[in-house]
């Protein structure tokens, strides 16, 4: 057996483990995504993709409850997120179906000389690799899978090791909904395996989601095989807030922030930036509320947070805690840790000298800092290696628009959080990555924008 295993976190128990691919098998894949490209993709038109999509999306909803038991069991997600996970899905898999035909049009490009006429016309380029983490098991596969099934691309999708048990469900679901064999296969594919992946010359991209050390690696190896990559890395959002009517409600807000997926989400907000005449009210509010939320059975429909993904998890989120506060951080306050059931911790003090200053905490861990105004709000909210998402409160409008511009970030959410959507673009600047997912973005990324320069 290989290292695919279902280890519950909330039990530590091993479920099932899984073998990995043979290289004989993993190579027989490649092959069938390749003739699955030359003949289903070319002989397929744009709307009966679009129809295959749009059941792949029905199917997520039929199956929300058990998809979303699977992702308890793989990654302690409380079972009321990982159905609303599942349910998010869908609507990706219908905003690509009901846009495929306008996503994938003709171009038309008005000439500066000569007669004739002049047009992009988008097609797939080939066989694509997803390379996918465990912390949205079905989310991260639908914002890969969905503009590329669309644009013909066939998919070769290797999930996170701790997350088999989605994968097979996932390829399942694929299947059910009509697509042929080849379109999309997952792979349990080693990382020695996935470098000679890569390089083969039938396979045309590659996307990954996941930490700084995997995306330099395959970047690395996609460079040296000239590969168009994809990468969504780590983030250190930061949550600024400079003005506010209603302080409860930005609390609120921040809670809901910081402890989605129990704190472990790239686009989390980890470090909220107070400006000095709110940031001992904010700190007061915002502790008392983040503290009352305690880590809970994953099962329970009630649950706001769960265990952390792993017991290794848990250890490093601990061990990064613990350097901060040795290297002069202020612990705020926290709770006990049981296990990988982490509770959620506030620290303050952290100055640029500290660790934890440039790294990303990736659990229900929140750093507060004070700031004297807009400008050194901003600077701060940039002093980071990252630059995925940002948020900033206010209630001035024209503050909004400049601390937006001024912000180092893919993205930016203003007096908003849980706003992602489908027709939104997501991915990060810096050592966040580089690429966009989702939205008409998603689908211009592994596309062959064909120039057609006809004369008169």
């Amino acid at each position: 057996m290989g290292d695919y295993a279902v280890v519950n976190p909330a039990t530590g128990l091993t479920v099932r483990t899984y073998p990995t691919i043979t290289d004989a098998e993993l190579k027989d894949a490649i092959t069938s995504a390749d003739e699955t490209h030359r003949t289903w993709s070319a002989s397929s038109t744009v709307a009966e993709r679009a129809a295959l999509v749009r059941r792949v999306g029905e199917l997520h909803l039929e199956r929300a409850r058990a998809l979303g038991e699977i992702i308890v069991r793989e990654m302690g997600k409380p079972i009321a997120q990982a159905v609303g996970e599942v349910e998010f899905c869908a609507a990706i898999y219908e905003f690509y179906a009901e846009n495929a035909e306008s996503l994938m049009a003709d171009e038309p490009i008005a000439l500066l000389a000569g007669e004739g006429s002049a047009v992009v016309r988008r097609g797939s380029l080939g066989v694509l690799l997803g390379i996918m983490p465990w912390n949205y098991p079905c989310y991260q596969v639908a914002r890969f899978a969905a503009p590329n099934l669309v644009i013909g691309n066939t998919i070769l999708l290797k999930h996170a090791p701790q997350c088999p048990e989605s994968a097979e469900a996932l390829q399942q679901v694929f299947l059910d909904a009509g697509f042929p064999a080849g379109a999309y296969t997952n792979i349990y594919a080693t990382n020695a395996q996935v470098e000679w992946v890569i390089a083969d010359p039938r396979v045309q991209g590659v996307s990954l989601t996941g930490s700084e050390r995997a995306g330099a690696a395959v970047a690395e190896i996609a460079g040296r095989n000239l590969k168009k990559v994809v990468l969504e890395l780590g983030g250190s959002d930061p949550f600024i807030v400079l003005g506010t009517d209603d302080l409860d409600a930005v609390v609120e807000s921040a809670v809901a922030a910081r402890l989605e997926n129990t704190g472990q989400a790239c686009n989390a907000a980890k470090r909220f930036i107070l400006i000095d005449d709110l940031y001992e009210p904010f700190l007061e509010k915002f502790t008392a509320a983040i503290t009352a939320v305690k880590p809970e059975d994953p099962t329970s429909e009630d649950a706001t947070i769960g265990p952390l993904s792993s017991a290794l998890a848990a250890d490093r989120l601990e061990e990064q805690v613990e350097r901060a506060v040795s290297a002069g951080a202020t612990r705020v306050a926290s709770g006990e840790r049981e296990g990988t059931f982490y509770p959620p911790t506030v620290l303050s003090g952290i100055t640029p000298e500290n660790p934890a200053y440039r790294e990303e905490l990736f659990g229900p861990v929140a750093a507060i800092y004070r700031v004297g105004s807009e400008e050194e709000a901003v600077a701060l909210a940039n002093d980071t290696p990252f630059g995925l998402g940002s948020y900033v409160m206010t209630n001035d409008p024209e503050q909004a628009r400049r601390v937006a511009n001024s912000l180092d970030t893919g993205m930016v959410y203003v007096n908003v959080v849980g706003a992602d959507g489908a027709e939104l673009p997501f991915g990060g600047v810096k050592r966040s990555g580089f690429g966009r997912e989702l939205g008409r973005f998603g689908a211009d990324e592994f596309v062959n924008k064909k120039l057609i320069r006809v004369g008169a």
